[in-house]
């Protein structure tokens, strides 16, 4: 792994192609890195200038005074690869290509030149971030190699007077523009930035190269990630995890999710966006948050910069204060739309609060105090007795910062209660506010918001994400499958052809424990199948074998519900059925099984992601997944609390309840039966490429479950399974 601090924390910067004329991208960056107070030292690379703004220019790297740790790249892209060789011979270790030019361009030039970097970086050990960056800026050090005007002389401090809470936030981007975006935006609310790093098409170094230095270099306390794409899996899962670990929340921002945003991310940085439930699931698994927008990743950001990591929601029970009768109801439903419980303040708590809150005002929750109230009191106040409460776990305070003169007077109370209280407290403000409102309330530890979204949105992020590093706390290592149950799948998979219909796949499941023992049987013939039928002794379901008709309900290849009398013709039907979807495929016979009790229809299936590997789906609906469009996915392999969790993600999750005179449904049973399903998967990973278990029907409690149908493709079975559908 190349030295990144070369990268981030340089002594000394050659700019290659420096430039005196500020109107030009050289120029321009140049002039910012001379423009911030960085002590390390700076080298203007010039062909044809004796001088570069001051400066001494030097017509090559290796004709410096002495070794540059870092090298800046702001050169034509077929220029590229020969410099980058040179800075590798003199020494540099480190170097920020911001010409573009290479995989983004149609044609193969570009991506045989971007070969050629990475190629360089991995001879030379060199810390290579590009092409096609926008540079990066380290706030501590006050080094900035970038074009961004977010950082330009003119731009204004790069850091704020007075930051919001005691920690540093990072940026790491691959989108070089909306990086810095994330800088010059969050300026307005006082966030102290540490670094801002864009890695555009990461030739060698990625996202989760970036972060996993940063992590360990441990000045960085919130990351703000945005992504189009994982270059690294491993790598990313890995950082990921530590970071949870170590309590410091990854905010990201995934682009690419529509039709045309993936078409874009192609474009833009030769990405593939991948899929959307996949990155998803990923994120879900490892705690990261994810933000729709600029302005609610920075509130999170903002969110846990003011709590830290020891002040925390305990739970989502929040009370309201607020001096508008109008911005406590609103605040309400910004509650109950991010899943906060607004609940009626305990008689001692409201007795205490209408000792100061006049006859018009309410102690309920949200808690009125009227404009009357809060002058007399202050806000600080109104929210200590609220936060006493033991029926709250965070507080949201309405007020308006557009004069500061009140909250000036409030100030002393307002660090008291940051003091005294364990509990988060918001602000949130319904008219903009003041500079020296915003540093006000900064100064006394205090996040602002400038909507109730805004709030209980952040609220709701930091609640979930201690949940998720409690989660993972108590989440055990996972138990090793036994060792005959791999035995008995491999040998079954070695067996196998590339698709695996559901009498086949009978013993390879029930190594895992999973299936049913019902008596089925693969009847070769009417009689056979009519012979099945009595000894089962109860309506059967009549089900058509072919690893080339692996769906056989589109192919008229089921028969349902049949009695004895009519087993035979029903088997000839769905013979002649399959016959007429695909002339010339292999039938094995037709499974005879007896009809499945009733409950609850289910979907469990496998899915072996290219970027993420196998991820198991829990939906509703059986065969009506599809239009239902209900479920959630999880890496393999899970544990019990996770399946139930997973479970309880489903938007339908209620419908496992008591309902309309059915029975609760028996959940640990489903997720047993999916804690099995994942750990075959893992195991098998680079065997098996899909699973469906379709329908799974879930009795009533304490009855389990029942596979009524499953499908194993192995790796590179799909594409061929597809065409035999077709």
């Amino acid at each position: 792994m190349p030295d990144l601090e070369k990268l981030l924390w340089p002594k000394s910067v050659a700019v290659v192609s420096a430039s005196s004329d500020l109107h030009g991208l050289r120029g321009r960056i140049f002039e910012t890195l001379l423009s911030h107070p960085y002590e390390g030292r700076v080298y203007p690379i010039s062909r044809s200038a004796a001088e570069v703004q001051g400066h001494k220019a030097y017509p090559s790297v290796d004709a410096l005074p002495e070794t540059v740790d870092m090298a800046v790249l702001i050169i034509p892209a077929v220029h590229v690869v020969a410099e980058l060789e040179r800075c590798g011979k003199a020494g540099v270790k480190a170097a920020v290509i911001m010409s573009s030019g290479f995989a983004e361009e149609p044609g193969g030039e570009g991506a045989r030149m971007q070969s050629e970097i990475a190629a360089i970086a991995r001879r030379y050990d060199m810390a290579v971030t590009g092409p096609n960056s926008e540079g990066y800026a380290n706030i501590a050090a006050s080094l900035c190699p970038t074009f961004s005007p977010a950082l330009d002389k003119n731009a204004g401090a790069i850091r704020p007077t007075q930051a919001i809470g005691g920690g540093q936030v990072s940026v790491i981007s691959q989108s070089g523009g909306l990086g810095f975006a994330f800088f010059d935006r969050a300026r307005p609310r006082n966030i102290l930035f540490r670094h801002v790093v864009t890695t555009g098409n990461e030739a060698a170094l990625d996202v989760a190269d970036v972060l996993d230095y940063l992590i360990d270099e441990g000045g960085s306390d919130v990351f703000l990630l945005l992504i189009e794409d994982v270059k690294s899996p491993e790598k990313f899962r890995r950082a990921a995890e530590k970071a949870l670990k170590a309590g410091k929340p990854l905010i990201v921002g995934k682009i690419g999710q529509s039709e045309a945003g993936v078409r874009a991310v192609a474009s833009h940085t030769a990405s593939l966006a991948g899929s959307q439930a996949a990155y998803r699931a990923i994120f879900d698994h490892y705690g990261l948050i994810e933000g729709r927008d600029f302005d609610e990743m920075l509130d999170f950001a903002v969110g846990f910069l003011a709590c830290g990591k020891d002040r925390l929601p305990a739970g989502n029970r929040m009370g309201i204060v607020t001096a508008s009768g109008g911005g406590g109801i609103w605040t309400a439903d910004a509650c109950a739309a991010a899943g906060l419980d607004v609940p009626v303040l305990d008689d001692p708590t409201r007795r205490a609060l209408e000792e100061h809150i006049p006859p018009y005002g309410t102690s309920e929750n949200p808690v009125d105090s009227t404009a009357q109230g809060v002058h007399k009191m202050g806000y600080a106040a109104f929210a200590r007795i609220t936060a006493e409460s033991p029926l709250i776990d965070g507080i949201i305070v309405v007020v308006t910062a557009r004069r500061s003169a009140f909250l000036e007077g409030d100030l002393q109370k307002l660090k008291d209660l940051k003091r005294d209280s364990r509990k988060p407290v918001f602000m949130w403000t319904y008219t903009l506010p003041s500079e020296r409102s915003v540093e006000i309330l900064n100064e006394a530890g205090y996040a602002l918001f400038t909507s109730p979204l805004g709030a209980t949105r952040a609220m709701r992020a930091l609640l979930d994400y201690k949940e998720r590093r409690e989660k993972l706390a108590a989440r055990p290592a996972p138990a090793p499958s036994p060792r005959d149950a791999r035995e008995k799948a491999r040998v079954a998979l070695a067996a196998s052809g590339p698709v695996i219909g559901e009498w086949q796949a009978r013993p390879l499941l029930a190594a895992y424990g999973i299936g049913n023992d019902d008596g089925a049987v693969l009847a070769q013939s009417p009689a056979e199948a009519e012979a099945a039928a009595l000894k089962i002794g109860r309506p059967v379901a009549l089900k058509i074998q072919s690893a080339e008709i692996p769906h056989k309900t589109e192919a008229g290849g089921v028969a349902l519900n049949v009695a004895g009398g009519d087993v035979r013709a029903a088997y000839e039907r769905v013979v002649a059925a399959a016959r007429r979807h695909a002339p010339a495929a292999h039938i094995d016979g037709v499974l005879v099984q007896p009809m499945a009790r009733p409950g609850r229809e289910v979907i469990l299936g496998v899915n072996r992601d290219p970027r993420w590997g196998p991820l198991l789906m829990v939906g509703l609906g059986g065969v009506l997944v599809e239009a239902l469009a209900d479920t959630a996915l999880a890496p393999v392999p899970l544990d019990h609390d996770t399946a139930r969790a997973l479970i309880g993600q489903l938007k339908g999750a209620r419908l496992f309840a008591e309902f309309r005179g059915a029975p609760a449904a028996d959940i640990d049973a489903l997720a047993a039966l999916m804690v099995k399903l994942s750990h075959l998967a893992a195991d098998h990973a680079e065997s098996i490429a899909e699973i469906d278990l379709n329908p799974v029907i879930v009795h009533g409690e304490g009855e389990g479950v029942t596979v009524v149908d499953a499908l194993i493709m192995k790796a590179g079975a799909q594409a061929r399974s597809r065409d035999a559908a077709e």
